[in-house]
Order: C-alpha cells, then sequence, then structure tokens
C-alpha cells in the first residue's frame, strides 16, 4: 500500500498505481459452463465406477449389461443436471455491490471517474446516498454516518469521524476513523484516501474467499465413502468368483465373464438415478414451498443438519428499525409520548432518518389525533450534528403553540428543567434526571437506540414571527421513544420447532453482546453464555474445537470468525447449516454443509448460499430439514436394500461356485435378475418415510451400513444354500443345471424384492407401515414378470425352464421363513 497522504494524484500517478494494483474489481463466483457444470456430475466415484464396468460389459461382448448400465449413469447425470441448471437460472446471480462512478479528486480538479479506476492514494468525496467506492480513511468528516448492517449485522448506522487509529481496537470494522467498500453514506459528507482497492478490501478479501471450488459436503462425503466401502466388497468377491470358477472349471473366459455379471450385480448402477430423482422430488416441494435449492444435495444435508448456526440481522430479526416503545419518565407506556413523537416527525421537513420513518409507520395516529384539524405548523428548529436534536412547533386551533423537541438523551436532559411524572408537572431535579439516565442506560444494554422528546407550550406571538435554537430551553421532559430492530414472528416457532427436532440453534452476529442477549431473550434461547470475537483471536483451532459446542451465542463476530466456528463444529463431527443475509456471513454459507439464504438478502449471500428462502419465513427452514430426512430415508432405503441383497447374493455365488459342477447362474441370468430388482427400486422416491425417523438428524454411519450389509446379506445366503439343497436333492437339478438355474433365479427375485418392504421400516412391514401404493404395484408386476420370463418366449433365450409345481410351494414357506429372520435381525440391529 502506498504511503498515506492527503495530496491527490496526478493522472501518471494513478496509472502507474493502476498497472500496479489492477482495476477496483472483485472476485466472483464464476458461473458454470455447461461442460464443466456436467464433469462435476461425472467425477465421483460411482459414476466412474459404473462407467469401468459399463465399458469393460462392452469390451466382452454383453451389450445389454452395457446398455443398463450405461442408460441408469445418464439419466442419473442428465436429471441431476438439468434440475441444477434450472435453479441456478432461478437463484439471483452475483451483481457488483457499489455504484459506478466515484467522485474523485486528480490533478487539482474534482471529477467523476468510473469506480473500477481508482487505485490506493487517490482522494474521495463522499455525500449522504454515495456507495462508499473502495476501502478509505476519512480525512474530514462532518456529520458522517454510515450504514454497514451488510459488514457488520447492526442495523442501525454508525457515526464516523476524521480521527486517529484506536491501537485498542482489534476489528477494523469498529475504527471510526474507516469506512469500507460496500457500506452506503446515510448522512453528512466527507473527504476520504483510499487505502484498499479491489480484492485487498475487506470486501474483496470475503469475495476472492468464496469464488473458489466448494468443499464436499457431509453428503458427498457420504456417497463417496459408500462407494469405496462397495469397491472394497468387489476387490475381494470379483477376484474370489473368478479364480474358482476358473480353477474349478478351466474355462477362464466363461469365469471372468461370470466374474464381470457378478461385480455388476454387486454393484448398486441405479444409485445415482435413485439418488437424483429423490432430490428432485424434495426440489420440487421445497419449491411449492418458495424455496430455491440452488444445489440438490442440500436437500439431504438439510435432514443431516444438527446444528443450525445462524446470523441475526434480517433472519432472526426484521432487519428493519421499528419504534419499540413509547414510555414516560417512569419507564411505564405512555400514549402522549408517541403522540407528541408522531407530530415531530410528521412535521419536520429536514433529512428524515430512520427513526422517523418508524414513528411514520404509526399511520392510525393521522386519524387518531386529526392531525390536519387539528393542529397547525408555526414552525420548525432543524436538526444539526452539533446539537443532535430537532424540534418543530405547532399550534392546536386557537390554543397555544407548543414546541416538540426531540433528540439524543443527554442533550435533550440539559436543556430541561422540568419534568411531567403522573400528569404533574415539576422541578427536574439531580434525583429525577439521575433516575432517567438509568432507564436510558437499562435500554441501552439490552440493545435499544433510545431518543428523550421534551416540550414546552409557548403564548402565540411572544418569540416574533420565528423559531430559533435559543427557543429550546426550559423545557419540560415528556419521555422516551426506543428503537429496535426486532425478531421475525414466525423466529421462536421455527426455533423452538427445530429444537423438537433435535437441531441446536446457534447465533452468530457481528453484532453488540447487548443486543443479541436481548433478542435471544425475545426468542426464548439461553443467553448466558456468550464467547465474543476478540475471544475467538486469542484461540488457535484446537482450543476453538473444544469450547465451540459448550456455547449458543458468539458475538462481535468478523467473517473469518464466523468461518472458523463453523469449522469447528465440522471437527466436532457435527453436520452444520448456516443461515446468513449479509456480506460478512458469506464465507460462513460457502464452508457450512448447508447454506441458506433469504430473499431480502445481499447478492453475495445468495451466490454462496445452497437454498434461499424466497419468502422471509422462518417455518421454512422445519419444513426444509422434515422434507430432507425424508430424502434421506429414501435414499438409505435404497441402499441398504441393493446394498444387502447383492453383497448376499454374490455371497451365494461364491460359494455355488465351490461346490457345483456348472455357473450357478448364467451371466445373462444375473444381469437380468439385478434389472429386474433395479427396476422395482424406482418407485422408492415415491414411498414415505416413518415419522419416528424424521426425528432425530441422519448422517452417513458407514459403519453402521457395512454392518447391517454384513448382518443381512447373509440371511439371504442362508435361504439361498437351502434353495440349492431342495434343487440338487429334491428335483435332481445336479442333472439339470437349467432348471438349478430358473429356480435360483426365481428364488433369488422373490427374496429381493419382497425384502425391500422389511428393510424400508423400522417397524413391522404391511401391519405397522405399509409402502407407498407405487411402490406395493411395482413389486407385485416385477415377481410377476420374473415367474412369467421361465414360461414365456424368452425362456429359452434366458436359458429358463419351467418349474414343478411343488417348488412354488418350498418357494413360499421359504419367503416366510426369510422375513421374519430379517426382521428379527433388523429389530436387533435397530436396538444395537
Amino acid at each position: 500500500m502506498p504511503p498515506f497522504s492527503q495530496e491527490c494524484l496526478t493522472t501518471a500517478e494513478a496509472t502507474a498505481r493502476l498497472q500496479q494494483y489492477g482495476f477496483n474489481e472483485i472476485a466472483r463466483e464464476k458461473t458454470l459452463s455447461p461442460l464443466r457444470r456436467m464433469w462435476n456430475h461425472v467425477k465421483n466415484p460411482l459414476v466412474i465406477l459404473l462407467f469401468v464396468l459399463g465399458t469393460l460389459s462392452w469390451l466382452t461382448g454383453d451389450i445389454r449389461a452395457t446398455i443398463v448400465i450405461f442408460v441408469m449413469v445418464l439419466l442419473g447425470i442428465v436429471l441431476r443436471y438439468f434440475q441444477e441448471m434450472k435453479a441456478d437460472k432461478a437463484a439471483q446471480k452475483l451483481k457488483a455491490m457499489v455504484s459506478t462512478h466515484a467522485t474523485v479528486i486528480r490533478d487539482g480538479n474534482q471529477r467523476e471517474l468510473p469506480l473500477k479506476l481508482l487505485v490506493p492514494g487517490d482522494l474521495v468525496i463522499l455525500s449522504a446516498g454515495d456507495m462508499v467506492p473502495a476501502d478509505i480513511r476519512l480525512l474530514t468528516a462532518k456529520d458522517l454516518h454510515v450504514n454497514q448492517a451488510a459488514l457488520t449485522g447492526e442495523a442501525l448506522p454508525v457515526e464516523k469521524e476524521a480521527k486517529d487509529v484506536d491501537d485498542t481496537i482489534d476489528n477494523p470494522l469498529e475504527q471510526i476513523c474507516y469506512c469500507f467498500l460496500g457500506t452506503n453514506v446515510i448522512s453528512g459528507s466527507a473527504t476520504a484516501v483510499v487505502m484498499h482497492t479491489g480484492d485487498q478490501t475487506y470486501f474483496g478479501g470475503v469475495a476472492h474467499s468464496i469464488a473458489g471450488e466448494r468443499e464436499l459436503t457431509s453428503f458427498d462425503k457420504g456417497i463417496n465413502r459408500f462407494t469405496w466401502l462397495m469397491i472394497r466388497f468387489m476387490f475381494i468377491m470379483v477376484p474370489a468368483v473368478f479364480l474358482i470358477n476358473g480353477l474349478t472349471r478351466h474355462n477362464w473366459l466363461e469365469a471372468f465373464l461370470f466374474a464381470m455379471a457378478v461385480a455388476v450385480g454387486l454393484t448398486p448402477e441405479m444409485l445415482p438415478m435413485i439418488v437424483t430423482v429423490n432430490l428432485s422430488k424434495g426440489a420440487l416441494a421445497m419449491a411449492r414451498k418458495k424455496v430455491i435449492v440452488k444445489r440438490l444435495n442440500a436437500i439431504q444435508n438439510f435432514g443431516a443438519m444438527d446444528i443450525l448456526c445462524t446470523d441475526k440481522t434480517g433472519t432472526i430479526t426484521r432487519g428493519k428499525i421499528v419504534l419499540q416503545q413509547h414510555l414516560d419518565v417512569s419507564g411505564k407506556d405512555s400514549q402522549t409520548v408517541l403522540d407528541y413523537g408522531y407530530l415531530n416527525s410528521y412535521y419536520h421537513t429536514g433529512l428524515k432518518n430512520i427513526m422517523d420513518d418508524a414513528v411514520l409507520e404509526h399511520e392510525e395516529l393521522e386519524t387518531a389525533l386529526k392531525i390536519k384539524e387539528t393542529y397547525q405548523k408555526i414552525d420548525e428548529i432543524p436538526f444539526d450534528f452539533e446539537r443532535k436534536r430537532m424540534s418543530v412547533v405547532v399550534a392546536e386551533k386557537n390554543a397555544q403553540h407548543l414546541l416538540i423537541c426531540k433528540g439524543a438523551v443527554e442533550g435533550i436532559l440539559d436543556i430541561c428543567t422540568r419534568i411531567e411524572m403522573n400528569r404533574e408537572i415539576k422541578e427536574l431535579s439531580a434525583i429525577e434526571k439521575n433516575g432517567c439516565l438509568e432507564l436510558v442506560h437499562s435500554m441501552n444494554k439490552k440493545g435499544f437506540r433510545v431518543v428523550a422528546l421534551a416540550y414546552r407550550q409557548i403564548e402565540p406571538g411572544a418569540e416574533g414571527t420565528g423559531y430559533h435554537i435559543s427557543d429550546e430551553k426550559e423545557l419540560v421532559l415528556l419521555g422516551f421513544l426506543s428503537f429496535f430492530d426486532p425478531p421475525k414472528e414466525t423466529a421462536a416457532e421455527a426455533l423452538e420447532r427445530l429444537q423438537r427436532l433435535h437441531v441446536d440453534v446457534k447465533i452468530l452476529t457481528g453484532d453488540n453482546e447487548a443486543i443479541t442477549r436481548y433478542i435471544c431473550e425475545q426468542v426464548r434461547m439461553p443467553y448466558d453464555k456468550i464467547l465474543l470475537g476478540h475471544d475467538i483471536e486469542k484461540m488457535d483451532d484446537k482450543k476453538l474445537d473444544a469450547v465451540v459446542t459448550s456455547y449458543n451465542i458468539f458475538a462481535r463476530l468478523i467473517p473469518s470468525h464466523k468461518k472458523r466456528i463453523i469449522q469447528a463444529l465440522q471437527r466436532n463431527g457435527h453436520v452444520t447449516g448456516f443461515l446468513g443475509d449479509g456480506i460478512n456471513d458469506a464465507p460462513a454459507l460457502k464452508i457450512a454443509d448447508i447454506g441458506i439464504s433469504v430473499n431480502s438478502a445481499v447478492d453475495v449471500a445468495k451466490e454462496s448460499s445452497d437454498i434461499i428462502l424466497m419468502e422471509n419465513n422462518l417455518l421454512v427452514l422445519e419444513q426444509g430439514v422434515a422434507e430432507g430426512r425424508s430424502v434421506f430415508g429414501n435414499i438409505i432405503k435404497y441402499i441398504k436394500m441393493a446394498a444387502s441383497s447383492n453383497f448376499g447374493n454374490m455371497f451365494s455365488v461364491v460359494g455355488a461356485s465351490a461346490f457345483l459342477p456348472f455357473l450357478p447362474m448364467l451371466p445373462i441370468q444375473v444381469l437380468t435378475n439385478n434389472l429386474l430388482y433395479d427396476f422395482s427400486q424406482t418407485t422408492i422416491p415415491t414411498d414415505k418415510v416413518d415419522e419416528d425417523w424424521q426425528i432425530k438428524p441422519r448422517k452417513w454411519t458407514i459403519d453402521e451400513l457395512q454392518r447391517f450389509i454384513l448382518y443381512i446379506g447373509p440371511i439371504s445366503s442362508i435361504f439361498d444354500y437351502i434353495t440349492f439343497f431342495i434343487l440338487w436333492f429334491v428335483f435332481h437339478a445336479n442333472h439339470n443345471p437349467a432348471l438349478f438355474h430358473t429356480g435360483w433365479f426365481i428364488e433369488s427375485l422373490f427374496t429381493q424384492t419382497l425384502i425391500i418392504h422389511v428393510i424400508r421400516t423400522n417397524k413391522i412391514p404391511f401391519i405397522e407401515s405399509r409402502a407407498s401404493w407405487q411402490l406395493l404395484t411395482s413389486s407385485i408386476i416385477i415377481v410377476i414378470a420374473g415367474a412369467w420370463l421361465t414360461v414365456s418366449p424368452l425362456a429359452r433365450v434366458l436359458g429358463f425352464v419351467p418349474l414343478p409345481t411343488l417348488y412354488w410351494i418350498f418357494l413360499a414357506v421359504i419367503l416366510i421363513f426369510y422375513i421374519l429372520l430379517t426382521q428379527l435381525m433388523k429389530n436387533h440391529l435397530t436396538k444395537k
């Protein structure tokens, strides 16, 4: 950065610095090209595995398997591609946060320059309504008030002055001599020197930190871990099948083709499509609630979320200042204070601030007071930042003039000599004055911005033709107006519902602890422990990890603090969501497993989010969590069914290959069986999820999934071996391989399809919990289709023969005992 100077730059100096520092532009999230978007969906281990298996099937001449695999992969990729493309078009894009021109002094002359041409060292001029064009240090300032809510979360403007840097303040946003890119001037004027531009600005650093690739979320990591689990199973099972069949039958080509069929059978090739259809269904359900899902994976992360961190301003609160209280000097509600405050704001013609706007929200008073009929404006004494007050003088018809003065508490008290208490006016003593200051101090501690209201009755004509500052004297202190950014009406209920769903809520805000504590009290959140930003600065990651879960409220934070808190929670094993709407929220939104923003958020916050609430109704959060858990429930159903059944079947294949003199099932039969079973599960996205399953957050637990596969899978193998025994010894299939193939094909298909209804619920199937009619129908159709294939014109092509009637009786008994044993094992695993 160039040396600090109050001298303006020449054009030559500015040109040299522009080459050195670059344009005053911020990093932006690049829009993904269609090819890059498609590649992001292709580059995951499961899709790559399926492409490899599909290619091997094609190279070995198994066109049927090739078609099945590639159709499933393409369906999953294409569905997800178009769903996310649609969501991106609906979501708001990152836009410029600043005006396009700034008033700059160069070569001793004042000129308007495009914002991108500003360089460090430029002198700029600011006035009310201007956006701050870069990070600047004030040289002069007159009555300068800046709105920096997007950076700090503070709803009220802050006063800035041209003073020296306070070395005791660590947070640069709290330095009163600095203004920052992305903020705007509410009132006053200033001259300043540009200190940082582009990515070197505070806002630029935030934008740059979110412009890169997103980290993998809980859902992405879970899918990848499951894929590698299946790959490990394949590395054991497929070579074993290949070697056993090759060594026992000495036909290595046949053994290789069969091993490839087993590999395909082990692979849940429908997973990409099942996952995408489930997520798309969830996204459509959320769209009906006016919620845009930018990334499909966010739906599941919503359900897995067990901690929700949220900014305060604009998310928990309305993000808008309202008149909260109108109190007399004893702290009681006073209609007179409200009436006088309304008259003051209604009649003054100077620059109205946000507190005047909040008073004028009480439009009903215009009618109740009959202002136009009853009152006549006589004069006004404008606001200035030295007095920090303003007055209006009104008269009732044929009555005295009434001077109503409103302003900073200390300044008003200095010009009051009397006080109105319980409708009686008496002298303002030191005791009453101290009592008023204590009342105001107690409101300030709760986060209220307080102004005082006083009045004076004046005989008409006593002050001549006009009123002046000197007339603001010997006033009667009437009371106080307090202003606040209140919680949303739905905030408390939404937070309570999230707690019922076992989602812990933590407040992360840049605002001060007093305001934050009061807001938490209003929404019924515990607020006894607060961790402040300057305390976080002193902690390394290890220390922060140790304490982060014990706090629910974090205040006076800068963006890097919020990001560190999210990461610490994630390192503690939590799936963490973040709800925010400001520039200062963007890094946390991007690093969180689920970033949530609202329609009123700044563009950079929307760009960083996974989900955008198009209505500022926080109850949608609770509905989203439930929807996410339903989506994840159906995904887990498929994974448990496919993985355990496929593992069980392949376990049976290994054992059968060891003692049978022929292949236990032809490769085409393995693939047909797998194809029919997969189609029976395409209706899983329509299924319901038990309500008690939705109560708690659901995360990927690969160890539990592996345990489920290893316990449930072999159960099917037990009944497979019973079937082998019956076919071998009862129906003498040792002399009829086609009969053996057909019998195992039917038993395998029936048990796999039926077991869907056992695994899909933790309850008793068909009695306590029934599948959707679509899933029931598809299951029935598939078993009928499988039975029909054995006697259809395709039977010879597929290597099937008709089965004896007695076999079907044996099959019915096997199915009954299979359901009972699987249910018992499922109950054991559920309790464990």
